[in-house]
């Protein structure tokens, strides 16, 4: 059976799709998302905790690396295969090379509940994962739009303030420096109280996920069918990504796995926000759909354990 915490986005995703009346505030989703980041950003912390070496250098560039990648090969199958224009092929290129933390959260719970061993730095993946994509998106769209705008060192600059002054990053590197700092055991009066809720605060987080899928579903384009299928064929192809620079980089079969998975999903927080404005030709609410209402569904439900399969085959 799929892990229990992925039966709350299947029940959000239910009760939306039937017009339930359940809901849950906006005060308390930001809650759920905020201590959701801060404790995955702990818990790698403390994986760190005595263990940081110059190998993760390499490592961590190499991850980058990827970001940048996919959109390079992602863009061509948009433009000729899925018949996107130029504005909506860079945006969503930048959605798919960019990241899914809610993802990335399953990913962590699926590879404790099957106690796969994981690297101690898989945290720092998603933060390095997160700017790339979007940077490569975003210099294709100028290059072939002839969008020159104005200030364009400005707009860039702005780019980055709001990218590593994200809320998400923020409190993921800070977790991630707080736990590294006091370790597991010397800060255990307080992040003890964050780890041992990490499922349950998932959880709920993921209820809020499928409520939101459901109206993102409602109604679907099916004009659009050419996307609707790239959403659900790319991550299964993205994830090879992935499963490709983890057995290269030596990675153990949890890190592997959430690797693939990262590769496969794609952002539907950090990219929407920074494409709105960067792309105003671009459809955001058909990316929130490819991204939320069938991407990040294929990979909580079908998608993980897919990877592990593929992980402990190739391996």
């Amino acid at each position: 059976m799929p892990d229990i915490v992925v039966m709350f986005f299947v029940l959000g995703l239910v009760a939306g799709l039937l017009k339930s009346d359940l809901k849950i505030p906006k005060a308390a989703y930001d809650t759920l998302s905020l201590l959701l980041m801060l404790t995955i950003g702990l818990k790698g912390g403390m994986a760190l905790y005595g263990s940081l070496e110059w190998r993760l250098a390499f490592e961590l560039l190499a991850i980058a690396s990827l970001g940048a990648f996919i959109p390079l090969i992602v863009i061509p199958v948009l433009l000729k295969v899925a018949k996107a224009d130029h504005a909506n092929a860079a945006s969503l290129a930048a959605h798919y090379g960019s990241v899914s933390a809610g993802t990335f959260a399953v990913a962590l719970a699926y590879v404790d509940t099957m106690n796969l061993p994981v690297d101690p730095e898989v945290t720092l993946y998603l933060v390095m994962l997160e700017l790339p994509a979007i940077l490569v998106a975003l210099a294709y769209y100028r290059r072939h739009s002839g969008h020159t705008g104005a200030a364009p060192d400005e707009k860039k600059s702005e780019l980055w303030r709001e990218t590593f002054t994200n809320r998400g990053v923020v409190l993921l590197v800070g977790g991630v420096i707080i736990g590294f700092m006091y370790g597991p055991n010397e800060g255990a009066a307080v992040t003890e109280l964050f780890t041992h809720a990490f499922k349950a605060v998932l959880a709920l987080f993921l209820l809020e996920m499928g409520l939101t899928a459901a109206e993102t579903l409602s109604p679907i384009p099916w004009k659009k069918w050419r996307l609707l299928t790239f959403a659900l064929v790319a991550p299964f192809c993205l994830s090879f990504v992935g499963l490709g620079a983890g057995i290269a980089l030596g990675l153990s079969t949890g890190s592997i796995v959430v690797l693939a998975t990262l590769t496969a999903s794609a952002s539907y927080i950090a990219a929407p926000a920074a494409i709105k404005t960067a792309i105003p030709q671009a459809d955001i609410g058909l990316a929130m759909l490819m991204s939320l209402g069938i991407t990040f569904p294929f990979n909580a439900i079908i998608g993980i354990p897919l990877y592990h399969q593929m992980v402990t085959y190739f391996s």
